[in-house]
């Protein structure tokens, strides 16, 4: 079958719905299906066009089998909510204008969010006269509201009315959690036509590793533990509690917090890291994906954080598979679904969100507690294998497809 499949971010840009839609594609490439990802310039967190691409209105080039199409967008960083609007809303626009000459497709894929990439579905699946599934990785616009991104209630009604009427119009829906699965019923949708796939990790890319001694030396983390932070450093993800935990171990000579990456509050985050010299610290710009084999060989642990707001109960952040995958052991400041299955999987410690005493606690505790410290590795590498094995939930998305072809 021919798969369409409707994503604002695609590598070489390395966030969590560029991984999975690539992940995806990839392996249905390898079961035989034809894929056609439209996606945008490459270009998030910072706003800036990666180099060797040209934000031009058509450029087609092909990824591990997926033929990619890529269409003029609005360049803007990931902050503000009017530009991202208009960057998102362009995207769509784009998408429609070209979907009549892409080749007949048999299944249209949208992922939400960007609620208007999904919301792109619904019109794209019309003029292609196919079925339309529709990703659901998070809550829009609950998320928005929830990180301050804005409080006008016209919008938010707006958005909310929007959200209805894409639950309703879907042929089918994945949603990446249980959590999201109710929230979606609640809205309308018909409980028959969700399924939960949630996130994966692909086992080929995310390995164990040998810590590299060069690079460990080179960023002065030589003989040192690490508790590191890799990902997008945004509105949601309260990633002060870090500068505050590091502060409060200022006199540990031998543990030392890493930040990759990039996003809406990484410079403030640098400015306030140093303001208060916190040399324990060390942050990092977003790393092309050829250099996480080094970031993560010199890392002990996995910070994987969120604000504590009512609608992160529901998420479940990527980062934990790729984390479990690796025998990294994680310090989980999340609650709710993510909690849950930190716990069942026995691969971390969880405390409150936005709690710095709590993460020094847990990071000293993984530091000293060795047997503790393997068990939480060993216990998430199998929990991870047997339930989010990539291949397997690409196998089981392929599935949903076919069944909604018919």
């Amino acid at each position: 079958m021919h798969i369409l499949f409707l994503s604002h971010y695609f590598p070489p840009e390395v966030n969590a719905p560029a991984t999975r839609t690539y992940e995806h594609c990839k392996h249905w490439v390898e079961m035989g299906h034809s894929v056609t990802v439209i996606s945008c310039v490459p270009n998030h967190p910072m706003g800036r066009v990666y180099s060797g691409f040209k934000n031009r209105f058509y450029h087609q080039e092909e990824v591990a089998g997926i033929k990619v199409i890529r269409l003029l967008t609005y360049v803007t960083a990931n902050a503000g909510f009017f530009k991202r609007t208009l960057n998102y809303l362009l995207y769509m626009v784009m998408t429609i204008l070209v979907a009549p000459w892409i080749a007949k497709t048999d299944v249209v894929v949208s992922t939400s969010p960007q609620f208007f990439n999904g919301l792109a579905g619904y019109f794209v699946a019309a003029i292609k006269r196919a079925p339309w599934c529709l990703e659901i990785r998070d809550l829009w616009p609950d998320s928005i509201t929830a990180v301050g991104a804005t409080h006008n209630k016209t919008i938010i009604k707006l958005l909310e009315g929007l959200e209805r009427f894409v639950y309703r119009k879907a042929d089918h829906i994945v949603a990446v959690t249980y959590s999201f699965e109710q929230h979606i019923i609640r809205k309308g949708a018909d409980p028959s036509a969700i399924t939960v796939i949630r996130n994966g990790v692909d086992f080929d890319v995310f390995k164990v590793q040998k810590k590299n001694q060069q690079f460990a030396q080179r960023l002065g983390l030589a003989n040192k533990f690490v508790a590191s932070y890799v990902g997008t450093h945004g509105m949601a993800h309260g990633l002060d509690v870090i500068l505050d935990a590091a502060e409060l171990c200022r006199q540990d000579n031998d543990l030392v917090f890493l930040m990759v990456g990039d996003g809406a509050e990484k410079q403030r985050l640098l400015a306030e890291k140093n303001s208060r010299r916190l040399d324990n610290l060390i942050m990092l710009d977003q790393q092309d994906k050829s250099k996480m084999p080094d970031i993560w060989s010199v890392s002990d642990l996995s910070l994987v954080l969120l604000k504590k707001q009512d609608v992160f109960l529901t998420v479940i952040p990527s980062k934990i598979f790729e984390s479990m995958a690796m025998k990294k052991p994680i310090i989980l400041g999340v609650q709710g679904e993510a909690q849950a299955l930190i716990e069942e999987a026995q691969a971390g410690i969880c405390i409150m969100p936005q709690d710095a005493h709590q993460l020094v606690q847990a990071v000293r505790q993984l530091q000293t507690e060795q047997d503790n410290y393997q068990n939480c590795a060993e216990a998430g590498y199998r929990y991870a294998k047997t339930h989010f094995d990539r291949s397997l939930l690409a196998t089981q998305y392929e599935q949903v497809l076919r069944a909604l072809i018919g």
